[in-house]
Parts: structure tokens; C-alpha cells; sequence
């Protein structure tokens, strides 16, 4: 993954629909219900509720937040949420997947159809777009803080795959069962570190043109802006 940042590519996006705290709030809300109706609301023994809880860390959710999702999670009458993908086709040929949290789902597939009507794209099969992208832990590290090289050094040693530089933070890439002990082992040596996901990265890429690029966008928007969308990845080549 060196060279030409893969990551960059799709991370912009996210943060666009991440930059509405009102839908973060709501969807780390869903992850830590989710996470303790699998796995029980011992964070020691549920690495997924961990995962959660430090998504709700970084995102500021207010501990009172937190507290009482856990207790709603271990209630039998909660309500669970599923994860689901649906993986699009755009305009020139770009793949979409779209990762969804809902305790709807005929509301999902409602909304998918809406959002193809007003924006276009087509639903395709599963499978045929995700074979082209790979799940990736994506560690954040601010580069103020920190010289490159001693933080390759570092993240390397702790079981890092790669490492990017973007402009005003490096970014470690990890297995996806080793994100957190990467992150775990890079802070016990006094690195800063900010927000660490797991994010699924395009293996190839797709050029289309400008006006490809704007439907592309436009269908995007749409579907962030839906309530039960966690994120929406593609594998669209964009100008650095």
C-alpha cells in the first residue's frame, strides 16, 4: 500500500458524514447495543464492545450516553441491530459498499431503492463489488507530534503492515485483529494517537470523468445521509 494513499482516497467522505456529531452519537450508540447483545457487557471478555467504547471515547460521547446503552443493550426487550452491506454500482463503472446498522431492515431495502431512483446506480449481487476491497485497521497519528521515522520504527516492531503520510497526520496500517494492540503498544511508548477503524480499502481503483465523478458524489451524499448508514466506501480514483 505504499505510495499512492489508498487510504486518503476514501477517508474524506467518511469524515463528511462523521462531522455531524448527532449521527456519530446515534451510530456508536447502536454499536455498543449491538456489541453487548453478542458478547455480554464485560469489556475485558468482549473485544467488540471495546472497540465501541473507544470509538465513544474519541468521539466525545458523554459517559451517561454510554452507561445507558449498556444497560438498554442488556435488557431483553431491546431491540437488536443488524450489519449489513449493500454493494452498488455507480456511474463508469465505480463500486459502492455501503455499511449499515438498522433494526429495519425492509426500511434499508426501502431507502437502498429510493436512493438508486432519485440518484442512480444500480443494487448489485453480493460479492461482486466486495472482492475488490479488503478490510484494514486505520490507525491516526497526529504528525505534529511525532517524527516520521521513529514512528515507523515504533509501528513496525508492534506488528504495523504499512504506513502513510498525509498532511497533518501519518497513518499506520494494521491487520484488522491487530489494530487495537498496535495502537495499545504505540501508546505504551508515548505516541499520541487519535482515532483507530477498521476500514475496508479498495485493492484497484477506477478513473472516470468529471461528470461520472459528481453523480458518483451526489449518490454518496445521499446514502450518508441516511439514519441506519454507518459509512460508504468506493473505489473511485480521486485528484490528490
Amino acid at each position: 500500500m505504499a505510495g499512492h494513499s489508498k487510504w486518503a482516497n476514501i477517508k474524506h467522505r467518511k469524515g463528511k458524514a462523521d462531522a455531524k456529531k448527532g449521527k456519530i452519537f446515534s451510530r456508536i450508540a447502536k454499536e455498543i447495543i449491538s456489541a453487548v447483545k453478542v458478547g455480554g457487557a464485560d469489556v475485558k471478555m468482549n473485544p467488540r464492545l471495546r472497540l465501541a467504547l473507544q470509538k465513544a471515547k474519541e468521539a466525545n460521547v458523554p459517559n451517561e450516553i454510554v452507561d445507558r446503552n449498556i444497560k438498554k443493550a442488556s435488557s431483553a426487550d431491546q431491540a437488536d441491530y443488524s450489519e449489513l452491506t449493500y454493494e452498488l454500482y455507480g456511474y463508469g463503472g465505480v463500486g459502492l459498499l455501503v455499511e449499515i446498522m438498522t433494526d429495519n431492515k425492509n426500511r434499508v431495502s426501502s431507502d437502498m431503492r429510493i436512493a438508486t431512483n432519485k440518484r442512480g446506480g444500480t443494487i448489485a449481487a453480493p460479492g461482486s463489488v466486495a472482492f475488490n476491497f479488503e478490510q484494514k485497521g486505520v490507525i491516526q497519528v497526529p504528525k505534529k507530534a511525532h517524527s516520521e521515522d521513529e514512528l515507523f520504527l515504533v509501528a513496525t516492531e508492534a506488528g504495523a503492515e504499512d504506513f502513510e503520510t498525509e498532511d497533518e497526520m501519518y497513518i499506520v496500517i494494521t491487520a484488522p485483529n491487530d489494530l487495537y494492540s498496535v495502537k495499545e503498544a504505540m501508546i505504551k511508548l508515548g505516541f499520541e494517537c487519535g482515532e483507530a477503524s477498521l476500514d475496508m480499502i479498495p485493492k484497484s481503483y477506477v478513473e472516470c470523468s468529471e461528470e461520472h465523478a459528481a453523480a458518483n458524489f451526489a449518490l454518496i451524499d445521499w446514502l450518508e445521509e441516511l439514519d441506519d448508514v454507518d459509512t460508504v466506501y468506493h473505489n473511485m480514483k480521486e485528484d490528490d
